[in-house]
């Protein structure tokens, strides 16, 4: 069984280390994932940890949920399962065919008609 914790409004300059320290404290941690953005790789403020036993989750919880560290009161509860995404679709439209039979998703003007004086030839 995993007992992980969520925690969340953590400063941006904590680190998992930092994490670790705090949370050793209430029992043996089995691993720290503090959460990151993967284009500036900076800190979202929340992390999960995971402990090893339910008496280390449940002594974490008591002794940290709102306890104030590096000037921010920690978020500790216990996470809840992941949520299934689905792996495709979603993501706006764009790039298909009109009914014209060009490409879609381009710029909508109205097409001027060919010929020097500019006026249609129907």
């Amino acid at each position: 069984m995993e007992y992980k914790l969520y925690v969340g409004n953590l400063a941006y300059s904590v680190t998992e280390a930092d994490l670790q320290t705090l949370f050793a404290q209430a029992g043996a941690v089995k691993s720290v994932a503090l959460i990151k953005d993967k284009f500036t790789g900076q800190s979202k403020g929340f992390a999960f940890v995971e402990m090893e036993n339910q008496q280390g989750m449940d002594t974490a919880i008591n002794m940290f949920n709102g306890k104030d560290f590096q000037s921010r009161a920690l978020s500790v509860s216990i996470a809840r399962p992941r949520e299934e995404r689905p792996r495709f679709g979603g993501g706006g439209g764009g790039g298909g065919y009109d009914s014209r039979g060009g490409k879609g998703g381009g710029n909508d003007r109205k097409r001027k008609p060919r010929g020097g004086d500019n006026k249609p030839r129907w």
